[in-house]
């Protein structure tokens, strides 16, 4: 039995050395990565931290590309587009952009816009001022109209965001509201 014990003894020593050695290399990765990213250039993080803090700055300098995209969800006869496709914009300034609507089914139609805004992250900084999506729109048959949005991109947009992606569905909405 002593046997036993002893051997016992030697394989609990042995796992709790390798347990405190996993233990002490788990400490020791972080000034190795830190040694690794000195020596290689890799992971800079004194760089990165620059990058960040300067493309978070706010102001008139920051460009960014808003893109324009539209769609009708209701079968044909509609032209839906965006007036121009894209425009580069400065934080913190308001803007305007035409949407073009042509009403082609052959009878009078209640239309909802639904925006979208991508990235998904960007949402909270892109604030529409004015927009057709606001409230059904009315159109005779054959009726034809440019139809404004007006927004304003909030400076504290993530610096890393330099492309966003504005687009509007357009859905038949006439059986959900009643004629004026």
């Amino acid at each position: 039995m002593s046997s036993l014990r002893k051997l016992n003894r030697s394989l609990t020593l042995k796992l709790l050395a390798l347990a405190v050695g996993a233990f002490g290399f788990g400490f020791a990765l972080v000034p190795l990565y830190s040694v690794l990213c000195d020596v290689t250039g890799y992971g800079d993080t004194a760089r990165l931290l620059r990058k960040a803090q300067a493309s978070e700055q706010p102001g008139i300098k920051r460009t960014i590309t808003l893109e324009f995209i539209t769609t009708t969800a209701s079968a044909g006869g509609w032209d839906f587009r965006p007036v121009v496709h894209e425009i580069k914009i400065h934080p913190g300034t308001l803007y305007t952009a035409d949407f073009f609507a042509h009403n082609l089914t052959g009878r009078d139609e209640i239309t909802q816009a639904v925006p979208d805004i991508a990235p998904s992250k960007a949402v909270g900084y892109f604030h529409k001022t004015e927009c057709f999506c606001f409230t059904p729109q009315h159109f005779a048959r054959g009726e034809q109209r440019t139809m404004p949005v007006r927004f304003i991109v909030d400076p504290a947009l993530p610096g890393y965001i330099d492309h966003l992606t504005l687009s509007y569905t357009l859905y038949d909405a006439s059986s959900r509201v009643t004629s004026r």
